[in-house]
Protein backbone atom coordinates (compact mmCIF):
# COMPACT_ATOMS: atom_id res chain seq x y z
CA UNK A 1 0.00 0.00 0.00
CA UNK A 2 1.12 3.54 -0.72
CA UNK A 3 -0.09 6.55 1.25
CA UNK A 4 0.47 10.16 0.18
CA UNK A 5 0.45 13.17 2.51
CA UNK A 6 0.75 16.89 1.67
CA UNK A 7 3.73 17.99 3.77
CA UNK A 8 5.90 20.95 4.68
CA UNK A 9 9.70 20.94 4.46
CA UNK A 10 9.69 19.87 8.15
CA UNK A 11 7.70 16.69 7.31
CA UNK A 12 4.57 18.01 9.02
CA UNK A 13 1.13 17.68 7.46
CA UNK A 14 0.34 20.86 5.55
CA UNK A 15 -2.88 22.56 6.64
CA UNK A 16 -4.15 22.62 3.07
CA UNK A 17 -3.67 20.05 0.33
CA UNK A 18 -3.61 22.60 -2.50
CA UNK A 19 -0.90 24.80 -0.98
CA UNK A 20 1.67 22.27 0.20
CA UNK A 21 5.38 22.37 -0.62
CA UNK A 22 5.78 18.61 -1.04
CA UNK A 23 3.95 15.29 -1.01
CA UNK A 24 5.38 12.46 1.05
CA UNK A 25 4.69 9.01 -0.38
CA UNK A 26 4.92 6.24 2.20
CA UNK A 27 5.14 2.59 1.14
CA UNK A 28 3.60 0.29 3.73
CA UNK A 29 4.57 -3.38 4.05
CA UNK A 30 2.12 -6.25 4.65
CA UNK A 31 3.14 -6.05 8.32
CA UNK A 32 1.98 -2.39 8.39
CA UNK A 33 5.46 -0.87 8.61
CA UNK A 34 6.84 2.05 6.61
CA UNK A 35 9.44 0.53 4.29
CA UNK A 36 10.10 3.44 1.93
CA UNK A 37 9.47 7.20 1.83
CA UNK A 38 9.63 9.35 -1.29
CA UNK A 39 9.21 13.11 -1.52
CA UNK A 40 7.59 14.74 -4.54
CA UNK A 41 7.86 18.52 -4.96
CA UNK A 42 4.47 20.14 -5.36
CA UNK A 43 3.74 22.06 -8.52
CA UNK A 44 2.42 25.59 -8.18
CA UNK A 45 -1.31 26.08 -8.28
CA UNK A 46 -4.45 24.70 -6.79
CA UNK A 47 -4.31 21.00 -5.93
CA UNK A 48 -7.60 20.22 -7.68
CA UNK A 49 -6.32 21.75 -10.94
CA UNK A 50 -2.82 20.30 -10.88
CA UNK A 51 -1.88 16.91 -12.25
CA UNK A 52 -0.78 15.60 -8.84
CA UNK A 53 -3.59 13.03 -8.62
CA UNK A 54 -2.40 11.35 -11.81
CA UNK A 55 1.24 11.49 -10.71
CA UNK A 56 0.40 9.90 -7.36
CA UNK A 57 -1.87 7.25 -8.93
CA UNK A 58 0.90 6.29 -11.39
CA UNK A 59 3.18 5.75 -8.36
CA UNK A 60 0.61 3.35 -6.87
CA UNK A 61 -0.86 5.66 -4.21
CA UNK A 62 -4.29 4.52 -3.04
CA UNK A 63 -4.80 6.80 -0.01
CA UNK A 64 -4.28 10.49 0.80
CA UNK A 65 -4.05 11.60 4.43
CA UNK A 66 -4.76 15.34 4.39
CA UNK A 67 -5.39 18.28 6.68
CA UNK A 68 -7.74 20.71 4.97
CA UNK A 69 -8.87 19.70 1.51
CA UNK A 70 -11.67 20.90 -0.74
CA UNK A 71 -14.37 18.90 -2.44
CA UNK A 72 -12.92 19.48 -5.90
CA UNK A 73 -9.58 17.98 -4.89
CA UNK A 74 -11.31 15.02 -3.23
CA UNK A 75 -13.31 14.38 -6.42
CA UNK A 76 -10.18 14.49 -8.58
CA UNK A 77 -8.27 12.16 -6.24
CA UNK A 78 -11.23 9.75 -6.06
CA UNK A 79 -11.49 9.71 -9.86
CA UNK A 80 -7.89 8.42 -9.89
CA UNK A 81 -8.72 5.70 -7.34
CA UNK A 82 -7.23 7.54 -4.35
CA UNK A 83 -9.31 7.59 -1.15
CA UNK A 84 -8.99 10.59 1.20
CA UNK A 85 -8.89 10.87 4.99
CA UNK A 86 -9.44 14.50 6.04
CA UNK A 87 -8.63 16.48 9.16
CA UNK A 88 -5.07 15.31 9.89
CA UNK A 89 -2.33 17.45 11.44
CA UNK A 90 1.07 17.05 13.04
CA UNK A 91 3.81 14.64 12.06
CA UNK A 92 3.31 12.84 8.75
CA UNK A 93 4.97 9.68 10.07
CA UNK A 94 2.71 9.67 13.14
CA UNK A 95 -0.37 10.00 10.91
CA UNK A 96 0.72 7.05 8.77
CA UNK A 97 1.39 4.93 11.85
CA UNK A 98 -1.96 5.93 13.36
CA UNK A 99 -3.74 5.00 10.13
CA UNK A 100 -2.18 1.56 9.78
CA UNK A 101 -2.89 0.80 13.45
CA UNK A 102 -6.57 1.77 13.00
CA UNK A 103 -6.41 4.88 15.21
CA UNK A 104 -7.14 7.44 12.50
CA UNK A 105 -10.53 8.21 10.94
CA UNK A 106 -11.84 10.80 8.51
CA UNK A 107 -13.00 14.05 10.14
CA UNK A 108 -15.75 14.50 7.57
CA UNK A 109 -14.79 18.19 7.22
CA UNK A 110 -14.21 19.65 3.78
CA UNK A 111 -12.74 23.09 3.11
CA UNK A 112 -15.30 25.33 1.45
CA UNK A 113 -13.22 28.43 0.71
CA UNK A 114 -11.10 28.26 -2.43
CA UNK A 115 -7.73 29.72 -1.59
CA UNK A 116 -8.34 29.53 2.16
CA UNK A 117 -7.01 27.10 4.66
CA UNK A 118 -10.39 25.92 5.92
CA UNK A 119 -10.93 25.61 9.62
CA UNK A 120 -7.98 25.95 11.94
CA UNK A 121 -7.05 23.30 14.46
CA UNK A 122 -7.84 20.16 12.49
CA UNK A 123 -6.55 17.08 14.23
CA UNK A 124 -6.76 13.44 13.31
CA UNK A 125 -9.51 11.66 15.19
CA UNK A 126 -7.67 9.19 17.37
Amino acid sequence: MKIAIPITAENRIDDHFGHCEFYGVYTISESNEIVEVQTIKSEQGCGCKSNIAGVLAEQGVSLMLAGGIGGGAINVLNSWGIDVVRGCSGSAVDAVNDFVSGKLTDSGETCHHHGGHGEEGHVCNN
